[in-house]
This record gives C-alpha cells, structure tokens and sequence, in this order.
C-alpha cells in the first residue's frame, strides 16, 4: 500500500475499534485537566486519577490552590512521582493564572507553555481537549507506534508530531492522538507486545521492526 493508503487504513482502523473516545484524565474543567496532565509526566493515568480527587478536593481553582503551601500539595501527589518538581509547578502556575489571567487558563499554546511545569506536550493536551483547538500532543505511545507503523523516523518527539500533524487531516487531530494512545495500551504495547493482536502494524508495519519481533519470539 502507498503511504497514503497507509494514513487511511490507520484512521479507518481506529475509528471503528473507537467511535466513542474516552478521556484518559478525569477532569471538570481547563483548570483541573491542566494540573492532571502535569501530574501525569513520567506516571500513569491510574494513578494520577486516583490521586487528583484527593488534591481536587482540598483545591479544584487557582484560588484555593493557593491556600495550600508548596509542600501541602507535595505530600497529596507525591504517589505520582516527581512531587517536588510538580508541587511547585501547580503552585507556581495557580499564582501566574491569577496574577495574569484572572484565575483563568488561557487558550493559547504560548501562554500556556510560559507556565511553570508545563511543555508543549502539556499544552497541547490541553488545547485539544478542554478548548477544542487542533492539536496533536505526542505521548511515547504515539511516538513508539507512528515509527512502528512507518509514519516517522522515530528520532525524536519533535520530529513524529510534525510527521502526524502532515499525515493525517488536520479535522481528525483531536481524536486521533487520543484513538492512538488507546490503540499503543491495548494493542501496540512496549512491554508484552502480541503482533497477532495488532492489525496496524501487522498490516503496514515498519519490516525492520516486524522481523525484530519474530526474531525475538524464536530467540
């Protein structure tokens, strides 16, 4: 198949395994789904949704983050990992929303990548799902199977959200990084990857990486 073909079995594919698309990180609000997608750096959304109700309690607004002291919110998250990192980015940001922003996110990508703690990946996130604006945040999973797939060379985060945002109609950027994260945890794993299961790559898959893995189920 061509490379466009390609594009168009991946996104038909995902479309029919998810036509409802469930949000990874609960959340109510810009607010709450930025502080749970900065939690959830090098953590898992289990474990961040398990903690946020807790911290979400105390503190669901800049304002009432702001009653808390750096370390009061470090010892709510610390199950997630990186809490001293991250305690001091939520306070730090909840103060600037306020100051600038009137307690509230802005929907800007520069705006929002000035904040303490928060990337272009966190940004993205956060453009895409609490404004709707078209964006294509690059997890592991989507970098692990964009090369998987043959879509991009792999060489860096950067590279693949470039490489996605040229391939796939800029109308579908918003559901498809979502669908592609699901595909990656439930189909195209790092860990305890079965290729029989997954279609994608079975299908359009990078042959280097196809010969790999039944090279390393014989070994």
């Amino acid at each position: 198949m061509s490379k466009q073909e390609n594009v168009e079995f991946v996104i038909s594919t995902l479309k029919n395994l998810y036509p409802e698309i469930p949000i990874p990180l609960d959340h109510k609000d810009p607010y709450t789904l930025l502080i749970a997608v900065l939690m959830s750096a090098q953590s898992t959304d289990v474990r961040v949704n398990q903690i946020t109700p807790l911290l979400f309690e105390k503190a669901d607004n800049p304002y009432d983050m702001m009653k808390l002291s750096v370390e009061e919110i470090r010892e709510i998250i610390k199950p997630v990992g990186l809490s001293p990192m991250k305690s001091k980015g939520i306070y730090g940001l909840s103060k600037i929303l306020i100051e600038k922003y009137n307690g509230e996110v802005p929907q800007d990508f520069e705006a929002l990548e000035s904040l303490p703690s928060v990337g272009h990946k966190t940004a993205s996130v956060v453009m895409s799902q609490a404004f709707g604006v078209p964006a294509f945040p690059v997890d592991t999973h989507i970098h692990r199977l964009m090369y998987r797939w043959n879509l991009s060379n792999g060489k860096n985060v950067v590279q693949t959200e470039k490489d996605a945002k040229r391939l796939f109609p800029e109308e579908l950027w918003n559901d498809l990084h979502l669908q592609i994260i699901w595909y990656g945890r439930q189909y195209s794993p790092a860990r305890g990857w079965d290729l029989e299961k997954d279609i994608i790559t079975k299908t359009i898959g990078r042959k280097s990486v196809i010969e790999e893995y039944y090279k390393s189920k014989k070994s």
